[in-house]
C-alpha cells in the first residue's frame, strides 16, 4: 500500500530525514519507534505532504505523493491523527468529527460518526462537550474519531500515548488493535514502545533520521538493543 523510498526532508537547512524507507502493506499495523527527535513524526508529516520530502518518493498504491497537496492525500485515502492532537478547541466533539469528513460528499458521514461512537463511547457521552475542556485521553480519542471520519485506506497515528493517563492509554490501546482488525491499516509512531510493538506487525526503529533496524514486532521485543534503549529492560 505505501512505500518509501530514500526520502530526505528537510527544515530549512537542517536534514531531519536522511534516506528512509520503509513499507506498509495492506491491512497491516507497523510502527515506527526511536527517541525524541529521531524524525518519527517527520516521517508522518512526509507522508500528508505537511512537510514534503525534498527528495524521494512516497508511493500509495503506486501513485507518488511525494508533492501532492496535504487535502489531495486526505482525498486519496490517509488521513492522520496528529502528535498533540491538536482538536478544536472550541468546537464540540461532534463539530470536531464532523471537520474530519469536510473532504466527504457521500451520505455515509453519519454511520461512520456512529461507528466512532461505537469504538469511543466516551465521546457519545461529551458529543456537545467543547473539546477543550476533555482530559488529555478524551481529546485523543476525539483526535483519532476525527482522522477516523476521512474513511482513510491508510491512518497516520502521531504518539497516542503522549500525556495521557495509563488506563486511558491501554484503553486507547485496544481501540487501536480494533480499528487494525477492522481492516483499517495504520502506521503508528510512539515513543512508548511497549505499547505500539504490542499491537503491531512490524517494526523500524529510526534513530537521527535514519532506519537502524526492521523485523517483526515479536523479534523487536526481544532484542537486545531494543530493549535496553527503549523498552526499558
Amino acid at each position: 500500500m505505501l512505500e518509501l523510498h530514500d526520502i530526505r526532508t528537510f527544515y530549512g537547512n537542517i536534514e531531519a530525514l536522511k534516506g528512509v524507507s520503509l513499507s506498509v502493506d495492506e491491512g497491516e499495523c507497523v510502527t515506527l519507534i526511536g527517541s525524541n527527535g529521531a524524525g518519527k513524526s517527520t516521517t508522518l508529516r512526509s507522508i500528508s505532504g505537511l512537510t514534503p520530502p525534498r527528495f524521494g518518493q512516497i508511493l500509495f498504491h503506486g501513485r507518488d505523493i511525494a508533492r501532492v497537496p496535504p487535502q489531495e492525500i486526505v482525498r486519496l485515502g490517509i488521513s492522520q491523527s496528529p502528535e498533540g492532537r491538536r482538536c478544536f478547541q472550541r468546537m464540540s466533539v461532534q463539530e470536531n468529527l464532523d471537520m474530519g469528513a469536510y473532504l466527504r460528499r457521500d451520505k455515509e458521514i453519519d454511520a461512520d460518526r456512529a461507528h466512532v461512537y461505537e469504538l469511543f463511547p466516551r465521546l457519545q457521552e461529551r458529543r456537545t462537550q467543547k473539546a477543550g475542556t476533555m482530559s488529555g485521553g478524551e481529546q485523543q480519542m476525539l483526535a483519532i474519531g476525527r482522522a477516523m471520519m476521512a474513511r482513510p485506506k491508510l491512518l497516520l497515528l502521531d504518539e497516542p500515548s503522549m500525556g495521557i493517563a495509563p488506563i486511558l492509554v491501554e484503553r486507547i490501546y485496544e481501540t487501536i488493535a480494533e480499528i487494525n482488525r477492522q481492516g483499517t491499516t495504520i502506521l503508528l509512531v510512539e515513543q512508548n514502545a511497549n505499547y505500539a510493538l504490542g499491537v503491531s506487525h512490524r517494526g523500524y526503529v529510526l534513530e537521527t533520521g535514519r532506519v537502524v533496524l526492521t523485523d517483526a514486532s515479536s523479534s523487536l521485543r526481544e532484542n537486545p538493543e531494543v530493549q535496553r534503549a527503549y523498552l526499558g529492560t
